[in-house]
């Protein structure tokens, strides 16, 4: 099969050329999901959450039964408790089918739910499920910021959190791990409101673990997706250096490392300027991929301009760190500076804050030059 560079949705190792995250995989699965910590996998737009849950989901599924869920368009589970428990016996039932569990385990699962007490009627259902499936389970939901300011998910995060300190003490069973993913932390989610709309400062999920393992991609990362690619094509390519270069416009910013590839294969590869794919692999022809990469129209740049209009004082902040030089000593409990770390758009540089990388750098000025 002949593999491509992909920057729509997930990736998957047999079809496509993907940086090397095995480690990051293997420092999940030894420091949280083996240690029976709940967390969260936050970060911006596009940075390879969803790859990451599947590529750890088929590290593990020969040892944990996991579940894996998403909230993406589930509006309609969080209407009332008694649709959100229904919702997730049917969404986690679908699951089981197709795990080897007995029928009667899934019979149990699937009679009716309580619609007095909803909620606690899922929780027993947990315990049994736990209880009877002859391995730990691992409960991962993904795109789960979708719904992370709406009080009924608060009430679900609650019922995870009572089973874990219930668990703790030895008188539940439960998730060995559960992982949630998106963009924003809902450890904290004052980030997500509006201005004028009340704060919560509290989060029924500050049992969660601290994540603390980069997303980025290293330049020793890019060369591994880079050399499987040289072993099909054969360009000759000066495989460190291309990968250096490419860390240093993106800064391992997963979904702009694998464009910048895409567009050098399959946009510059085989023109007037660049007529074989040795031309174009390159430091010429990635200066030449990074440009039509500044200038095309993409869903990441789209989402940024968008967070910018919504946040005019983050976006006030980024036009002083680029046009005077303004000096932000780096403070996370700072909410734009926060709110920057969390859309990925901003970063740490020696202990002052920076613009995330040079491609956005180069955007951004370009952006709000073009406005005056």
């Amino acid at each position: 099969m002949h593999k491509t560079f992909n920057t729509t949705g997930l990736c998957i190792p047999e079809k496509n050329y993907t940086a090397d995250i095995s480690s990051s995989i293997d420092a999940i699965i030894t420091e949280y999901i083996q240690a029976g910590k709940y967390f969260t996998i936050n970060c911006g737009r596009q940075y390879g959450k969803t790859t990451t849950l599947y590529m750890l989901e088929q590290r593990i599924q020969d040892r944990y039964l996991v579940i894996p869920l998403s909230f993406e368009t589930c509006d309609e589970l969080f209407v009332s408790l008694y649709t959100l428990a229904a919702g997730l016996v049917r969404k986690i039932g679908r699951v089981l089918r197709t795990q080897k569990v007995s029928q009667a385990l899934l019979d149990d699962w699937y009679h009716p739910i309580s619609e007095q007490f909803p909620l606690d009627d899922l929780g027993e259902r947990i315990t049994c499920l736990c209880g009877s499936a002859g391995q730990e389970i691992i409960l991962v939901i993904d795109e789960v910021d979708k719904s992370s300011d709406n009080q009924i998910f608060l009430s679900f995060l609650g019922l995870l959190r009572n089973k874990y300190l219930e668990r703790m003490k030895g008188t539940d069973r439960t998730f060995q791990s559960v992982i949630l993913a998106g963009v924003y932390d809902i450890k904290n989610l004052k980030v997500k409101l509006r201005p004028g709309e009340e704060s919560k400062y509290n989060s029924p999920w500050n049992i969660a673990a601290d994540f603390t393992i980069s997303m980025d991609l290293l330049p020793d990362d890019i060369s591994v997706m880079l050399t499987e690619y040289e072993k099909d094509h054969r360009t000759g390519m000066d495989i460190d250096q291309i990968s250096r270069q490419i860390y240093e416009y993106t800064s391992g910013y997963p979904y702009l490392v694998s464009r910048l590839c895409q567009i050098a294969d399959e946009r510059l590869a085989v023109t007037e300027d660049f007529p074989d794919r040795q031309s174009v692999w390159t430091h010429r022809g990635i200066v030449a991929a990074e440009l039509l990469l500044r200038k095309e129209p993409n869903t990441l740049f789209d989402d940024m301009i968008k967070k910018l209009a919504e946040y005019p004082k983050l976006r006030q902040m980024i036009q002083n760190i680029l046009f005077s030089g303004s000096v932000y000593p780096f403070e996370r409990d700072n909410d734009l500076i926060s709110l920057g770390i969390t859309f990925a758009f901003l970063k740490e540089r020696n202990g002052i804050v920076a613009v995330k990388n040079r491609i956005f750098e180069t955007k951004l000025y370009d952006l709000f030059l073009s406005e005056i």
